[in-house]
C-alpha cells in the first residue's frame, strides 16, 4: 500500500494528534482492562502509537510491510515487531489487549477478510483480553467525488498530495496523487489505496463471531471514526 510514500509517512501524517489520542486510548484500557500489562498493536505502520504506548505496557507491533516496519524500530527502539499479514498471523503468544489503530482494519477490503483478521487478533488474547479496533468509514457516511488535499512544509521536504474518492463495489478507492520537493529535485507519483467499507452491524458480528462479547462502539474529539472494543469470553 505505501510501497512509495513509506519514507514519507510520519511526514504526511503530520497532523495526527497521537499523543492526546494514546492517552484517551489508556483511559478506555484502564476503565476495562486495569491490570492490563502487555499489548499488542496490529497494523502498527511505523510505530507512532506505540511511541506513546510502549511506557504502559509491555508492547509489541505488528504489520504486512517490512518498509513501514523499518521506520517503526527506528520510532520505537527495543519495542519488538513481526512482519505478517492481520489476517492470518500466528505469534505464538497471547497479550492483555490488542489495538487496531487508524483504520488500518479498512485495507483487508472485503467481509471474508475482516472476520479472519478479527478472528487473528482475538486468538491472541488472554481470556478476557481487550480487543480495540478503529473502523474505516461506514457504507453510509462515504464520500463520492471529493477532492482532498493535504500538505507538509517542512525546511528540506515539501509535499502535496491530493485525491478524489471513488468507489468499487463496496470498497473506497483513492489514487493519490503525490508531488514531492527536496533539495534534490521535484519527484511526482502515483499510489492506489483500497480500503474496504463495512457497517456497523458487520463489524460487531466479526467481533461476536470471534468470541469477543459486551461489543461497544464509542465516538470522540479524539476517534474521530470511533473505536469498537469487547473482552475476550
Amino acid at each position: 500500500m505505501f510501497t512509495k510514500t513509506a519514507a514519507y509517512y510520519d511526514a504526511l501524517y503530520h497532523f495526527v494528534d497521537y499523543k492526546t489520542i494514546c492517552e484517551k486510548l489508556r483511559d478506555l484500557v484502564s476503565e476495562n482492562l486495569p491490570e492490563a500489562k502487555t499489548l499488542l498493536d496490529v497494523g502498527c505502520g511505523t510505530g507512532k502509537h506505540l511511541s506513546f504506548l510502549k511506557d504502559s505496557y509491555a508492547a509489541e507491533g505488528l504489520d504486512i510491510d517490512g518498509a513501514l516496519l523499518e521506520i517503526a524500530k527506528e520510532n520505537c527502539p527495543g519495542v519488538t515487531f513481526h512482519e505478517g499479514d492481520m489476517r492470518s498471523f500466528q505469534l505464538g503468544k497471547k497479550f492483555d489487549v490488542v489495538t487496531c489503530l487508524f483504520s488500518s482494519i479498512g485495507y483487508v477490503k472485503t467481509n471474508t477478510a475482516l472476520n479472519d483478521s478479527i478472528r487473528a487478533m482475538a486468538k491472541h488474547l488472554n481470556p478476557g483480553g481487550l480487543l480495540v479496533v478503529e473502523p474505516w468509514i461506514w457504507p453510509e457516511n462515504y464520500w463520492l467525488d471529493r477532492i482532498t488535499a493535504n500538505f507538509v512544509d517542512q525546511p528540506e521536504l515539501k509535499i502535496a498530495w491530493m485525491y478524489t474518492s471513488k468507489k468499487e463495489g463496496n470498497v473506497s478507492v483513492f489514487d493519490i496523487h503525490y508531488m514531492v520537493g527536496t533539495p534534490r529535485g521535484v519527484d511526482e507519483f502515483t499510489e492506489r489505496h483500497e480500503m474496504g467499507l463495512w457497517t456497523d452491524a458487520q463489524y460487531k458480528a466479526a467481533f461476536e463471531s470471534a468470541g469477543i462479547e459486551n461489543v461497544e462502539f464509542i465516538r470522540t474529539d479524539y476517534f474521530r471514526r470511533g473505536m469498537y472494543y469487547g473482552r475476550k469470553k
